[in-house]
């Protein structure tokens, strides 16, 4: 969940790393610092503060660092709070090792107090100093014996071999100011090869276009690289040929642009991430979805009698409209399970089962650890992401790409509304496989290619939304309704809000609320109710009308708003009618857009919302 940078090369080091850390900031935010090895100091120079990027990037105009080799890191704390003593990086008590780190070293209490014994001392709480101490303990003793060449890289695979947890690492050595070693165990990291300079990173935006080749490395890897080479080797010292690749998205699409925020800028984006998330995946004759990457058969895909669905957060509420929209169209039973659990719970899956990860990084840690205790079971996995090259996608067994192009802010919106439209897609899919008919495909499918352009209609109503977001944004609870494929929706919808404007808010299936949330409703209590035409309408409006009689203020979202009682939403979001399968996506728009207006209404961090980072590696 932390930022990592690495660069050697011909230029200055310190611009560099603070460029790829403000690119990295949406990765944690805590604090951030860089170290800088120059040719005329024997220990590099390191500047860290429990501040923003930003903060940091005028220290180091002040100190003038100079050198054209160092790391970078902007934290999420895991281990001690947040100060200037637990930033990173850290210098080992003497001062031969230089480290930034990313994961959880989880016996690092009994590493500390061995090292202790030995003399070495400790100046924050972090898990991270223990390591880098660790590293220069071995190294000293390679030293001493003078046996060996490459000691940096040795002495940080001897340590390596003493860790357990996991770990993204880059490490400097005192005295050698032309090498950076790095090593990946549970938690990414990504070479840059350029000319004349090579980088590393935590993620490939941290290049800013400066690398257009990368080398993604597996776990249990180690690289060592200095201005003009590279070498990779695993931790038992076994060569590995790397496999180099482009990056192939544009270095426009990570930044801000004229929007305020990442979040609205991305929020505005959907109706071309929809667009791609759809491009060439429908069939000739438009009545199915197909798809290149499952690496499947179509009898193979007969076979499926169960699918089971793993994510966290954002992407399991992804996972629950999958599931309601493949038992609907396909006559499939979908389990949905938390990734965190479902490792642990050791659950009983049946023979024909396929499994499903949803991950926008794809380095989603509790996502992949459930992937592959799946695929230890025998079980095939495939994979719904955003980024090509993540170890989610490089470990499953097939799967689909969303093309959303980068999301930099904390808070998912694109990727999300990208997420069900593939889950959903799959349903015609699946679905097409069995009882769903060619008419009926073909009108999902031209529903599917209206999307980009309702999408882009409900935007047009964002003043209307943030009218409504400012007159409520005083309040400090909020409910949100939903029924059958809507439930979902109005948990994302909480969430949202939860995330960036930090207002307690619940998302319940209407009709549980005389089941005992009832209690909460009073004039201080917004609800927000999905209402949307069909089977459920009558059934959510009585739910409403339970909410006003109990004065509680009602945003209603709905496609209908002429059957509504007079008086019965004090505040009304409209969306355009549209096919059943496409309506979770368009009444996400407005939620997210309600999320956002409110959060910067209260003067909250949009993009950086507190104790929360983008891409979550650590357990």
């Amino acid at each position: 969940m932390c930022g990592i940078i690495g660069y050697t090369g011909r230029q200055e080091a310190a611009s560099i790393l603070l460029e790829g850390l403000k690119r990295l900031e949406y990765r944690g935010y805590d604090s951030a610092g860089i170290a800088v090895c120059t040719q005329t100091q024997p220990v590099p120079r390191i500047l860290k503060k429990a501040a923003r990027v930003e903060v940091l990037s005028r220290m180091a105009k002040e100190a003038r660092m100079g050198g054209s080799c160092g790391i970078g890191h902007t934290r999420w704390a895991t281990h001690g709070g947040v100060s200037d003593r637990n930033a990173h990086p850290h210098l080992s008590s003497d001062g031969a090792i230089i480290l930034a780190h990313n994961g959880v070293i989880e016996n690092y209490v009994q590493l500390r107090n061995s090292l202790s014994a030995l003399g070495y001392t400790f100046a924050s709480e972090t898990d991270t100093e223990v390591l880098a101490n660790l590293v220069a303990m071995h190294l000293a003793r390679l030293e001493k014996s003078g046996l060996g060449e490459n000691l940096l890289e040795e002495a940080v695979r001897m340590a390596l071999a003493e860790v357990e947890g996991t770990y993204g690492i880059a490490v400097l050595r005192s005295g050698h100011p032309d090498e950076i070693v790095g090593a990946r165990k549970g938690s990414p990291l990504v070479l840059g090869v350029g000319r004349n300079e090579n980088m590393i990173a935590s993620d490939v935006t941290a290049f800013g276009g400066r690398m257009q080749n990368v080398v993604y490395l597996e776990d249990g890897q180690i690289v060592r690289m200095c201005r003009d080479d590279f070498v990779i080797s695993t931790l038992s010292n076994q060569s590995v040929s790397p496999v180099l690749n482009e990056i192939n998205w544009r270095l426009e699409d990570a930044e801000l642009g004229s929007f305020p925020h990442f979040m609205l800028k991305e929020i505005f984006e959907q109706p071309t991430s929809l667009e791609n998330a759809m491009r060439g995946r429908f069939s000739q004759d438009g009545s199915t979805a197909q798809f290149g990457g499952l690496n499947m058969s179509a009898r193979e895909l007969r076979q499926v009698d169960r699918i089971l669905f793993l994510g966290c957060g954002t992407a399991w509420h992804a996972c629950q409209l999958a599931k309601h929209m493949i038992e609907r169209y396909a006559r499939i039973p979908v389990d949905v399970e938390y990734s965190s659990e479902f490792r642990y719970r050791n659950s009983p899956l049946e023979k024909n089962t396929l499994v499903f990860t949803i991950s926008q990084s794809g380095e989603t840690l509790d996502t992949l650890e459930a992937q592959r205790e799946a695929q230890r079971k025998g079980y095939r996995v495939l994979g719904i992401s955003n980024v090509v090259g993540s170890t989610i996608a490089r470990e499953n067994d097939g799967g689909i790409f969303q093309h959303s192009g980068p999301e930099i802010g904390v808070a998912s919106t694109k990727a999300f509304t990208a997420q069900v439209l593939v889950a959903t897609m799959l349903a015609l899919y699946f679905g097409r496989m069995r009882d769903l008919s060619f008419a009926d495909g073909r009108e999902m499918v031209k529903a599917f290619q209206s999307l980009p352009g309702l999408v882009s209609q409900v935007l047009g109503h964002a003043a209307e939304v943030e009218r409504i977001a400012k007159k409520y944004a005083d309040c400090n609870d909020f409910l949100f309704l939903g029924r059958l494929e809507m439930f979902p929706i109005a948990l994302e919808g909480a969430l949202k809000l939860k995330e960036i404007s930090y207002i307690h808010a619940e998302g319940y299936p209407a009709a549980e609320m005389k089941h005992g949330p009832i209690a909460l409703i009073c004039p201080e209590c917004p609800t927000v109710a999905i209402a949307m035409a069909g089977e459920m309408f009558r059934k959510c409006v009585s739910s409403i009308q339970e909410v006003k009689a109990r004065k509680g203020p009602v945003i209603v979202i709905t496609d209908c708003p002429d059957e509504l009682p007079d008086g019965l939403a004090d505040e009304l979001l409209l969306i355009p009618s549209a096919h059943q399968c496409i309506l979770p996506i368009l009444t996400t728009i407005p939620l997210q857009l309600l999320s956002y207006h409110i959060a910067v209404a209260r003067g909250c961090d949009v993009d950086k919302p507190r104790n929360l980072a983008k891409s979550v590696t650590v357990e």
